[in-house]
């Protein structure tokens, strides 16, 4: 029988305790701010014997991206963590534990990039990585944050998928925050993740494999790429799958978008991580004001839920999608360059704004929210759309 007990922690205590319960070979990583406590606690784990884990200290964070590629393609279950200028060290090794189809795990407390210094919270380093190949999956507290990293685990190894999983949370706002978290207990979680059985491990000496090998001109280069391309597709049936598994056994929802109070809303934010329980606040004191407004929160950025967005966004007359994030030069935000690609071919093609708010871990205040639903409400009773992208609350 499934037990329970609910506890008072930080969003990376008690993504370490999923690490912990998830039990990997292997866990190569290096400490970083906001993300550090995350393996200080890990690291403990295994000095009392809680874990059977090999823990390999590094000078960096390449060489941990370095170290968990290695013992991945060796056939190991492979977790690590990581943050903001860490993230940006792996660079190069993100696209080979991709390209290699290495299902590794990786939390990544999100911070922003320098320069300047900052060691605050916005998803600069996240989404600086949306193209490396990765699943990537968003909490908004620590709940979501210790649910993801146990999906994630079964999404990165099912055969169909191979791929690895960035599993983000705020830095500091949930990294940080004590929280009430529901844990499960460590049989419960065994037995969800399940035995790794590694599919062309090097270390398979009776039906020997290469990794890494060279695909110059003329070479199967492009197929990989197709290869990954179709894994990342596939991926999303699975997400939605062991996501609804993992539901049945903590009873707590699981969704690539969750939408709150869109079934006859007109006007909507499209926001990702800890400011959408902002958005879902204000939202709520704008309906008993007769405001139809709404909220589109994304779980899972990669592979991107397009169908789940439009059909969340039918009948909106005009939506904002706010991201915590530049992408300079481009027309918007990451998460509303995807939003409005997504709406493209949409039926009703309903009026968009990009906002950038949070960078740097700025305050993301009721009244900014209140800011853009008002504004929004203007657009939705014929205002003009606002010729690019709107800082929000930017002295």
């Amino acid at each position: 029988m499934t037990e329970k007990r609910t506890v008072a922690a930080t969003g990376n205590v008690v993504v370490a305790e999923a690490f912990r319960q998830c039990a990997p070979d292997v866990v190569a990583a290096y400490p970083i701010t906001p993300q550090t406590t995350i393996v200080e606690e890990f690291a403990k784990f295994v000095a009392q014997g809680r874990v059977h884990t090999e823990y390999v200290t590094v000078e960096s964070e390449h060489s941990a991206m370095s170290a968990c590629v290695g013992a991945s393609a060796a056939g190991a279950r492979v977790m690590t963590a990581t943050a903001s200028q860490g993230l940006a060290l792996m660079w190069e090794e993100l696209h080979i534990a991709s390209g290699m189809r290495l299902p590794i795990v990786m939390a990544n407390a999100n911070r922003a990039l320098s320069a300047p210094i900052n060691i605050h919270c916005d998803h600069g380093d996240a989404m600086g990585a949306r193209d490396a190949g990765w699943v990537m999956l968003f909490a908004e507290n620590a709940q979501e944050a210790y649910d993801n990293t146990i999906i994630s685990l079964k999404v990165a190894e099912d055969p169909q998928v191979l791929l690895p999983v960035l599993t983000c949370l705020d830095g500091f706002i949930t990294t940080h925050s004590i929280d009430r978290v529901d844990l499960l207990d460590d049989a419960t979680i065994k037995s969800f993740v399940g035995e790794y059985e590694p599919q062309n491990a090097l270390l398979d000496l009776d039906n020997p494999v290469t990794h890494g090998a060279f695909a110059g001109l003329g070479g199967p280069f492009f197929e990989f790429k197709r290869a990954q391309r179709d894994a990342m597709d596939r991926s999303k049936a699975v997400i939605e799958r062991e996501g609804a598994a993992f539901s049945k056994i903590c009873e707590r929802p699981f969704d690539l978008t969750e939408t709150f109070m869109m079934e006859d809303a007109e006007v909507a934010i499209v926001i990702i991580g800890s400011a959408s329980g902002n958005a879902r606040h204000v939202a709520r004191e704008l309906r008993a004001e007769g405001v139809k407004a709404g909220v589109v929160k994304i779980r899972c950025f990669r592979p991107f839920p397009k169908a789940e967005l439009v059909a969340a966004l039918s009948g909106v007359k005009a939506v904002a999608v706010l991201d915590r994030a530049e992408s300079f030069g481009a027309e918007g935000g990451p998460l509303f360059l995807e939003a409005r690609s997504a709406m493209y071919n949409a039926t009703d093609r309903v009026p968009m704004v990009s906002y950038i708010y949070g960078l740097g871990g700025s305050d993301v205040r009721l009244e900014l929210m209140r800011q853009v639903y008002t504004e929004l409400s203007d657009i939705a009773a014929g205002g003009s759309v606002p010729d690019g992208l709107v800082y929000l609350g930017s002295r």
